[in-house]
């Protein structure tokens, strides 16, 4: 008997339609599946096989079982066709009539454990979505990936435990409920850090600020221990929470990238690899392409402490991202987009004794020494940096001051509000923050009087900055004034944009 189940495979981010064909025939006993599979498919025949006898199901033995998993073009990879292979060489086995429209209508995913229990699956979320798109009305899952599922509306989420509920519903011998979607509460996450911990850097606190509201990049630059790492991990705690469309942004990632524990991400990524990563590890790739670590920051944090003890390699693939905000992975057969819309912060000693720019310690590196550190990273790098930061070392009476700082929530209730105007201001855009702005936007929303219009040009020549430096000034100044709650760019908000670009001139 022939029979035809819906599944679906993720491919980056986005999903395609996957048909379970099912044929069994007497005849010598045999077991294939075909169809441009990995490893882990073919490992399936001898699950299957346990998982029905264990199920309480009879084996179709003596009979040839053949599996293909269309098009046949189409890479599949991972266990998630398990459960519709299974059901189907059971269905198919039995010769029990079912109803095909409604086996039409509905997509299953699941790995089979032997004894028939269902396992969790990556790229839930992208399948879901896919779903909904294009008109199914139900998907079968593992219980466990229900929560992921339930965050697309209009569609049936059926969790199931094993093997024998799917056949038991599929027969109508028995229902699976369907999921009801638990309304999640999105709350602020209780940081261990607070910004009121950070003695002194009001320089640095105030560039902060400014990166969180307007998404803008940040390098610190300063001897060992002046707190550049603290400042860092700080940053998370005064961004606005996620709103639910970047929720869904972001879980979908996480899923795809199989890192999603049962939770779905509703706190902003804070990503800090170590300086030895790997290109892909850090961009993302493989012979089937997963998402790297610039994608797993999006709509988040990307902490890269020690920046130029980074391999120049890695560092050069981060251009592209931090201009387009996605990174594009070519293969032989096709291509992949992941979103990488990112704040990255990076840190950096001076020299390699890390006293070059302390008054106070002796530098013991060379003129060649440091002149080869400083080289290590590239001039394009440096320009895609908008706030470039000197944290100097702090005297004792910084350290030891009991005076109050500001709170992580006082600043991000200021951060919100400039985060408001922007949304008000790229209204049915797919821009959310200034950094995001193009030459269109730049044009239209970060026009200057006339003695901003000449400080600017003076800065632009004395300093020898480029195109691209001269419009992130314009979107640092753009954010500055949201900050201000001012509708113009004023002279103030210039000049203090400007400031943050003086290191690229030492």
């Amino acid at each position: 008997m022939f029979i035809k189940l819906r599944s679906a495979a993720p491919v980056g981010l986005s999903c395609l339609p996957v048909e379970v064909e099912v044929d069994i025939n007497k005849g010598q006993t045999n077991f294939g599946i075909i169809g441009l599979t990995d490893t882990a498919i073919q490992e399936a025949k001898d699950r299957i096989h346990s998982a029905i006898k264990n199920s309480g199901y009879k084996y179709p033995f003596n009979f040839r079982i053949l599996i293909n998993l269309a098009p046949a073009d189409l890479h599949k990879e991972g266990p998630m066709y398990d459960l519709p292979m299974a059901v189907g060489v059971i269905l198919a086995s039995q010769n029990t009539p079912t109803n095909e429209r409604e086996l039409c209508d509905t997509i299953m995913l699941g790995e089979l454990a032997l004894d028939g229990s269902l396992r969790p699956i990556n790229g839930v979320l992208s399948v879901v979505l896919y779903a909904k798109e294009n008109g199914i009305k139900k998907i079968i899952i593992p219980i466990e990936n229900s929560r992921e599922a339930s965050m697309v509306g209009d569609i049936e989420i059926l969790p199931a435990k094993n093997l024998k509920e799917v056949v038991g519903h599929v027969l109508k011998e028995s229902r699976i409920s369907v999921f009801e979607k638990k309304t999640e509460t999105n709350q602020i996450e209780n940081f261990y850090l607070d910004m009121s911990q950070v003695k002194g850097q009001h320089f640095a606190k105030r560039a902060l600020e400014i990166a969180a509201s307007g998404g803008h990049n940040i390098l610190l630059s300063g001897p060992p221990g002046s707190g550049k790492t603290l400042l860092a991990k700080t940053l998370p705690t005064i961004l606005p929470v996620l709103t639910e469309a970047e929720i869904l942004e972001v879980t979908k990632i996480y899923s795809v990238a199989g890192l999603l524990k049962g939770n779905l991400i509703n706190q902003r990524p804070f990503r800090s690899p170590h300086h030895t990563i790997s290109n892909i590890a850090l961009v993302g790739g493989g012979s089937h392409p997963r998402p790297g670590e610039i994608s797993l920051a999006h709509r988040g944090v990307l902490f890269l402490d020690e920046f130029p003890e980074f391999s120049r390699s890695v560092l050069e693939a981060l251009r592209q991202p931090l201009e387009d905000g996605t990174v594009s992975i070519s293969r032989a057969k096709s291509t992949v987009h992941f979103p990488a819309r990112f704040i990255l912060i990076a840190s950096q000693n001076p020299c390699p004794c890390g006293y070059a720019s302390d008054p106070d310690q002796l530098c013991n590196c060379s003129a060649s020494v440091l002149l080869k550190y400083q080289k290590k990273i590239s001039g394009p790098i440096l320009d895609r940096i908008d706030l470039h930061v000197e944290v100097p070392r702090l005297k004792f009476e910084k350290i030891s001051t009991s005076e109050n700082s500001e709170t992580s929530e006082t600043i991000r209730k200021r951060i919100e509000i400039a985060r408001q105007i922007q949304l008000t201001r790229f209204v049915n855009t797919k821009i959310i923050t200034n950094s995001e702005m193009g030459n269109d936007e730049i044009k239209k929303f970060c026009q200057l009087d006339s003695d901003s219009f000449g400080l600017l040009g003076e800065a632009v020549d004395k300093m020898h900055l480029s195109a691209r430096t001269y419009n992130r000034i314009l979107k640092i100044s753009r954010t500055i004034a949201d900050l201000d709650s001012s509708q113009n760019i004023q002279l103030k908000h210039l000049a203090e944009a400007i400031q943050f670009r003086v290191k690229q001139n030492n």
